[in-house]
């Protein structure tokens, strides 16, 4: 092919357990003023003489460990090319990206990627966002979050679901109910969620989360206006009425311990962005109910990149 410099590679012999074979090359880059051999140093015209590098993995200056081309872009080198020569900072030392500690974890690093949220919405014709539906047992949460879920799928909008029994079916199955176990679960499901919302996907977590500062948390996690507090402002009265998995029942009569609104509090939302009103005899059906969210999610934006 025309234009392009031949490369002349100096071959030496390889001494294997005494025994003498010759060299396999295997080139891993080139794009016209450099290029990289394994363990080999090659020479042409219109190519530097590199530093021989023993295997396509690059190792990042952050404790030694082999990085990525994407933490190689991160931290100063702007092409799969850049990571064979030594212009790359990160290789020089230069620009070594800032540790964070975060909890627990130390020593670690967010590792940003070109494809972003607003992307996604963009591919998917919709804003990424959290709508947490919060309320007593019975309170038709789950109910209300398939309807919701159907609404705006035969919109062709993408939804999921984070169900609070659901979860502890998997992820949340070592923890229990006391007060501490709570609050991690909710934890959990809203760093999901927040991965969901970050994805473009309309995600919808329907839980009971009785404590405010919990809720509260899991609204911090996203920027201002992702989070939809829905409030299912049903008393405890018509819920225990309704008992639909009969654990009212059960926890009257002593067999369950801590159950909100028998023996441990729950704490109504006071700025919630959609509440939505029953009473017995007069409940809405959950098609309507999904409606009334709907339409909050229209004229918020949210149905459109």
């Amino acid at each position: 092919m025309t234009g392009i410099p031949s490369l002349q590679f100096n071959l030496y012999p390889v001494d294997l357990d005494g025994k003498s074979g010759p060299l396999k090359l295997s080139a891993l880059n080139y794009k016209g003023k450099y290029s990289g051999i394994c363990g080999i140093e090659v020479k042409s015209s219109n190519l530097a003489p590199i530093k021989a590098m023993e295997s396509s993995k690059t190792t990042s200056p952050i404790n030694g460990i082999a990085g990525s081309f994407r933490e190689t872009q991160q931290s100063g080198c702007n092409s799969g090319d850049d990571v064979l020569t030594n212009e790359c900072d990160d290789f020089s030392g230069k620009n070594m990206p800032q540790m964070s500690t975060i909890g627990n974890s130390t020593n670690i690093v967010w590792h940003k990627c070109t494809v972003e949220k607003i992307d996604r919405q963009q591919l998917l014709g919709q804003k990424g966002c959290v709508i947490w539906i919060t309320g007593l047992s019975g309170s038709g949460k789950s109910t209300l979050a398939c309807a919701l879920s159907h609404g705006l799928h035969a919109r062709g909008k993408l939804t999921y679901i984070l169900d609070g029994d659901n979860v502890r079916h998997g992820l949340n199955s070592d923890l229990c109910f006391k007060a501490e176990d709570r609050a991690e679960n909710i934890r959990r499901i809203g760093e999901v969620a927040k991965l969901f919302a970050d994805a473009g996907v309309i995600c919808i977590a329907s839980l009971i989360s009785p404590y405010r500062k919990d809720r509260d948390a899991c609204r911090a996690l996203l920027p201002e206006g992702d989070f939809i507090e829905v409030f299912m402002d049903v008393s405890l009265q018509v819920c225990e009425t309704r008992d639909p998995k009969g654990l009212y029942k059960l926890a009257r009569a002593g067999k369950i311990k801590g159950f909100t609104g028998v023996d441990d509090p729950y704490e109504p939302p006071l700025n919630s962005e959609i509440v939505l009103h029953q009473q017995e005899g007069m409940c809405d059906s959950p098609t309507k109910l999904a409606e009334i969210v709907i339409s909050y999610l229209e004229r918020n934006g949210y149905l459109e990149a």
